[in-house]
């Protein structure tokens, strides 16, 4: 059995910052709030088409809880005894999201775990009623609540907007309200750390079994023909036998064991002596029993033939029974929540127990078959055990508590169903400490679906749950990845499933921890978690819920620049393909992997050469910028990341980003847009979050914070480059740390098929990619010249000969506001290229604030009838714009039901068909039928107004 280390439990964590700081001394005053009244703030009209939901604000209830409300979702938490959240609704559905108290974050110091905030006493963990929080009681072991502010949401980094490129001028900060909690350990729990300190804290723990499958470690006896011992269909630990039977698991203990601690239930078991317990063995086949007794409501301890018992037992709940063996004695205790316990009896043992037997022994803790009546039958459950050893702590160790001030902070956005929360941890006294890793949400959350047997895949309960500690993914699911994560929650013991297995469980936590070193004055935050609210289970309305989600908390993904992609860096190239964008109208070049673009070259030459073609870009009206490549690469030994046994690096090498070279890299990067002022950056292989368990280099101390640290330090460059105004494409969900572009999703050796076969493919990705992306979040790719193969039949060059193909791409991007990297070294090479190619620029410039705004996907491109997409904005002046596209070898002609609904129109609108007059149409609510022909190898558009 491997041995690892018990780390103290409790609570710990909080919310920071604002204005009208409140303090208390006991109780915490919100007197001076509103009152909170769910129906009337309820928001009366669709957020995703009015955009006129009630502002966030704080309010307080009858009860004396504080709301965080917007009119769409609210956050309840109760204050005294001590901070929680006791309430998750959603007001568009009115439903109740939070089934159970949990501790609002949870910190590890120094290798201590540390509650922040909850309570303790709730029945159940299926659903959580009102009258049940005046009852319950604050952790004696949780950092507690001292005081909360409130202000409106601030700007998480410096953003340096670039209008020319966006037409959506979004407010940055996002409006809103942020609510900031102050939690601290008092006196009475630094007391009753060091208390735990003496007895479990830092034990080795020698045996550990949940039960949640049977162990084969365990010898199952049984005396009755209808016992069936720890795993009753299938579900470990559960005795089903009658009242005065036995069935039992038995092992050797382990010679250094100190403590043994089993949390059990007597469930509908009748039994007395031979109630369900421990009952451990000694040399000489001598016994001892500590067990419960349904019959006489009572624990009850054998020992050298006597028998005794003790109050306070209800066959209701589970108990923690406590052994603590000590030199010549035996202790035994009880807890209801396994931190507080009450001693019953101290007893003399003159050896050591050789061997445990869990369950339903005889009332001396033997196998002897009762003589008596059976007795009714059963269901008890064995649901934890702990084997612990030698205590290897010292209540100093707790020292940094009194030093420890931790912020919980939460902001809740205008006209968004959606609340952000992140964890701040401040070092108030002299001594560093470490913060190995911080869990800055536990959200017991009601499950989406119930089932008794296991599932390969589970419905999620509808929250969006995104984090800014995100990467490796081309998706939103990085932030799973790194650290967000639905798990199950072995504490809900009355869920349906058998194994416990739902996830019910919301969590952020970094999955290879932080290890932060905090001096003395210091701070630092956490990562940032948001929480959207579904209001629905249809897939375009939550795509459209989270790209308002990105458009809120990272405005610049609306920026748009019309992108070349020059083939070589050298002077006369590059020249040339600025003067070509300029003439049709795009609006940044970028020089591209293979031009010969070095970044890292730092010579002053270079550095000045740069300069001068960034300064002949601007006089053209063209940004400009170039291609580096950061990992998926080695480097050398010394500076590589060092990955335990059996990892590899994601991209198969890669440099560790605190190493002499990695940092020398981002020192090269800062300085090299600082003396030229260049537009862009173009990052392949950006962190794909490599650990490192290198202890030589510069920039973190080992494995614990090699990956924490790494991150910090992109995450720093790229919030930087977003304050400069240095655009940012990054095939990596940076976004909510300053990233403009991804990937829209595509497999690069596609664009080495034959050109009629990349047109239907290009719409299929773009259909695909903006189920969870704006068409500005992502970019496609056009091989105007040979890119991984395929030759003459994959390319577009010369251009001229391949104008219908051409305009198709064009028409494809752009009819979708979908930037592509068109790479090579022209964008035209005649006059009727140049004719064709600013055709489509200016039809994306004269429409841009529509081509940007949302797709609401109608049918996907599949090469045998019409495909088609529609635009939506209910707040501009253009409300729609639908892109049909034929792709069949005869013209079309087709009579399609469109739905207007997230335009905002109803029961009339106005049509026109590529840019010609409009004309007025009636609407069935908010559906048109629209019957329209499109040549052979085309496509329409059709802008809609009021």
């Amino acid at each position: 059995m491997k041995k690892t280390l018990l780390k103290v439990t409790a609570l710990t964590l909080a919310m920071c910052l604002a204005m009208a700081v409140h303090t208390h001394a006991q109780t915490i005053n919100i007197g001076n709030l509103p009152v909170y009244n769910k129906e009337t703030l309820r928001a009366k009209s669709d957020w995703l088409v009015t955009g006129d939901a009630q502002k966030s604000a704080i309010y307080k209830t009858p009860e004396g809880h504080m709301v965080l409300s917007n009119g769409l979702v609210s956050r309840t938490f109760t204050l005294n005894p001590n901070g929680a959240t006791i309430g998750l609704d959603n007001l568009i559905t009115n439903e109740a999201l939070v089934r159970a108290v949990s501790p609002e974050a949870v910190i590890w110091v120094n290798g201590n775990e540390i509650n922040v905030g909850g309570l303790t006493g709730q029945p159940i963990g299926n659903y959580l009623l009102p009258e049940w929080i005046p009852g319950m009681k604050a952790d004696p072991y949780s950092l507690k609540l001292v005081s909360y502010t409130s202000s409106p949401i601030k700007e998480r980094f410096e953003w340096n907007r670039r209008t020319e490129w966006s037409s959506q001028l979004l407010p940055w900060p996002p409006k809103g309200k942020e609510v900031a909690f102050t939690y601290k350990a008092d006196e009475s729990v630094i007391r009753n750390f060091k208390n735990l300190k003496a007895q479990d804290s830092q034990r080795e723990v020698l045996l550990k079994d949940d039960f949640i499958k049977l162990s084969p470690q365990w010898n199952i006896v049984s005396s009755h023909a209808l016992a069936n011992a720890f795993n009753n269909e299938a579900k470990a630990g559960e005795l089903l036998v009658p009242a005065n039977a036995v069935v039992y698991g038995e092992q050797a203990l382990p010679q250094q064991t100190k403590v043994i601690i089993c949390k059990l239930n007597s469930g509908t078991d009748e039994s007395g002596g031979y109630g369900p317990g421990i009952a451990l063995q000694f040399a000489g086949d001598k016994s001892s029993k500590f067990h419960l007794s349904p019959a006489n409501k009572r624990f009850r301890i054998f020992h050298d033939g006597q028998s005794q018992d003790f109050e306070g037992f209800d066959t209701g709940k589970s108990y923690f029974l406590k052994i603590l063996l000590g030199s010549g004695k035996m202790i035994c205790s009880v807890s209801e929540d396994g931190k507080t316990y009450k001693v019953l009896s101290e007893l003399p043992v003159a050896s050591t127990p050789t061997h445990i037997r869990l369950g339903k022994t005889d009332p001396r803790g033997g196998k002897t078959k009762s003589t008596g009546p059976d007795g009714n039958v059963g269901r008890s459950k064995i649901e934890q055990l702990w084997i612990l050893g030698e205590n290897k702590g010292s209540d100093s160790d707790f020292d940094f508590l009194s030093s420890l001030n931790v912020k919980v902070h939460y902001e809740l956005y205008d006209g968004l169903p959606m609340i952000s929360k992140w964890v701040s941890v401040e070092n108030k006294g002299k001594a560093e400490f470490i913060v190995n890793n911080i869990k800055s949400e536990h959200l017991a959350v009601t499950e989406a679906e119930s089932a008794v047997e296991h599932k390969q895949r589970w419905e999620m309960p509808p929250i969006f749950a995104e984090s800014d500690f995100a990467f490796g993914s081309m998706s939103p699911n990085a932030a799973q990845n790194a650290c967000v994560e639905w798990k199950v929650d072995s504490t809900y013991t009355t869920q349906v499933n058998y194994l416990l297995q739902t996830p019910s469980l919301l969590v952020c936590m970094p999955k290879t921890g932080m290890g932060q070193e905090l001096a003395g004055g210091a701070s630092f935050e956490s990562m940032r978690l948001w929480e959207l609210v579904y209001d629905s289970y249809d897939r375009e309305r939550r795509g459209l819920s989270e790209r308002k989600m990105y458009r809120t908390i990272a405005p610049w993904v609306t920026e748009n620049p019309v992108i070349m992609h020059v083939s070589s860096a050298k002077d006369q190239p590059v020249k040339a393909a600025i003067d070509q964008c300029a003439e049709v109208g795009f609006e940044m070049v970028i020089m591209t992997f293979g031009s010969g673009f070095n970044l890292e070259d730092t010579s002053p030459e270079n550095l000045q050469r740069m300069k001068e073609l960034k300064d002949y870009a601007k006089s053209k009206g063209v940004a400009i910028g170039g291609y580096s490549l950061l990992a998926s690469r080695a480097i050398d030994k010394e500076n590589d990341v060092v990955m335990p046994p059996g990892k590899k690096p994601a991209f198969g090498n890669s440099p560790c980003l605190e190493s002499v070279w990695g940092k020398d890299y981002f020192k090269k990067l800062y300085n090299f847009y600082e003396k030229t002022g260049q537009d862009l950056l173009e990052h392949d292989g950006s962190y794909p979050g490599d650990i490192c368990a290198s202890p030589d280099h510069p920039g973190h101390r080992g494995l614990e914070d090699s990956r924490w640290k790494q991150f910090r330090e992109i995450q720093e460059f790229y919030r930087w480059c977003r304050s400069k105004g240095i655009y940012l494409n990054i095939p990596d969900w940076y976004f909510l740390n300053g990233s403009n572009k991804i990937a829209m999703g595509y497999r690069e050796t596609n664009w080495s098929l034959p050109r009629e076969l990349q047109e239907i493919i290009e719409r299929q990705n773009i259909y695909d990619g903006t189920w969870e992306k704006t068409p500005s979040m992502g970019w496609m790719f056009v091989p105007l010249v040979q890119y991984h193969g395929g030759g003459a039949a994959a390319t577009i060059e010369p251009l001229k000969e391949h104008l219908p193909h051409y305009e198709q791409r064009l028409a494809n991007l752009f009819g979708a506001g979908v930037q592509a990297c068109y790479r090579g070294p022209q964008l035209y090479d005649a006059p009727e290229t140049k004719i064709l190619v600013k055709k489509w620029v200016d039809f994306y410039k004269k429409h841009r604030t529509i081509l940007d705004s949302d797709i609401v996907h109608l049918r996907r491109s599949d090469g045998r009838d019409y495909d088609a997409i529609l635009h939506v904005d209910p707040l501009g002046k253009e409300k729609g714009l639908l892109m049909v596209y034929n792709p069949l070898n005869q013209a079309i002609v087709r009579e399609i039901d469109v739905d207007l609904y997230y335009t905002g129109l109803q029961m009339q609108a106005s049509i026109s068909e590529n840019d010609g007059p409009a004309k007025k149409i009636a609407l069935n609510g908010s559906k048109m039928t629209l019957k329209l022909s499109i040549p052979a190898k085309s496509q329409k558009w059709f802008l809609i107004t009021p």
